[in-house]
């Protein structure tokens, strides 16, 4: 908020547009929204908020272009990176979410734990002694991948590694994405296709291929020449859940939001350019 203030003051004439990362989430019903605590928590803006929408909301759009078959269909998408979750998607709406009130819950991630136990919580403060800045500090960057192996928070740096505590924490990574993929396709009431996106979803065909391994139960048939290959399908034809490699461009998103935002205000038509595309 520091600079849209300092921006304000300065130069009030200049539009700003904030595109929050939530916002593709909020059409959950209240069953995927709400924590099972008194009412007036909800009330106060305690539920599950879910992340990475922007993400979600542009393989949303390209799911047409890339697979229109499965576009409206029953669909997890994984965005996994240095900050990783899981979303279902039903008729390209999000329905379902790893992350919660804060980018914390779901998967582990680089620096971040994940799904936790409240009582962690509770014992690190009150039998640890730790106060809630130094448990915010562990969580945000000490814990995930990072906590787990005591090497990095890198994922290619763990395949790479030879300390069995790096493989632990790959394969800690791997398990808690097949759980989330099976919560996620019961929420869709079953799955036609699973899209990894994001750094290690594009880019790391290993762990593609480990997840993919996770998926066999819901109807997964892996081809490991296509995943080797970089190629956007990845399942064999005769799959039941069809596998989709497919890139994110989360600025691409903040870019159209801002221009259909004020190109709305001044009464015009939006229009991308070339380079901004």
């Amino acid at each position: 908020l520091a600079p849209i203030r300092t921006l304000l003051d300065r130069r009030p004439e200049l539009p700003q547009v904030a595109c929050f990362d939530t916002a593709f989430h909020r059409g959950h019903g209240a069953l995927a929204d709400y924590y099972a605590l008194p009412e007036r928590f909800y009330k106060e803006g305690v539920r599950r908020y879910g992340f990475h929408g922007l993400s979600y909301e542009y393989i949303a759009q390209r799911l047409p272009q890339v697979a229109p078959n499965i576009a409206k269909g029953r669909v997890i998408v994984a965005h996994l990176g240095s900050g990783a979750s899981m979303c279902a998607l039903a008729n390209g709406r999000s329905v379902e979410s790893t992350l919660g009130f804060t980018a914390l819950d779901g998967l582990a991630m680089g620096t971040r734990p994940g799904q936790l136990d409240p009582g962690v919580v509770l014992y690190l403060i009150a039998e640890k002694g730790m106060t809630p800045a130094a448990v915010q500090d562990l969580f945000y960057k000490e814990s995930g991948l990072k906590g787990l192996s005591g090497v990095s928070n890198d994922v290619r740096e763990l395949l790479e590694s030879a300390d069995p505590k790096a493989a632990f924490a790959l394969d800690y990574f791997v398990y808690r994405a097949g759980l989330f993929a099976g919560m996620l396709a019961a929420a869709l009431g079953g799955l036609d296709a699973f899209v990894f996106t994001a750094g290690i979803g594009e880019n790391s065909a290993p762990m593609r291929a480990r997840i993919t391994e996770k998926l066999a139960w819901l109807g997964v048939t892996f081809d490991q020449d296509a995943n080797a290959a970089r190629k956007s399908l990845i399942s064999r034809k005769d799959s039941r859940v069809a596998v989709y490699v497919i890139p994110t461009n989360e600025e691409l998103m903040i870019a159209q939001h801002t221009l259909e935002l004020l190109s709305t205000n001044r009464g015009t038509s939006p229009k991308l350019s070339t380079a901004a595309q």
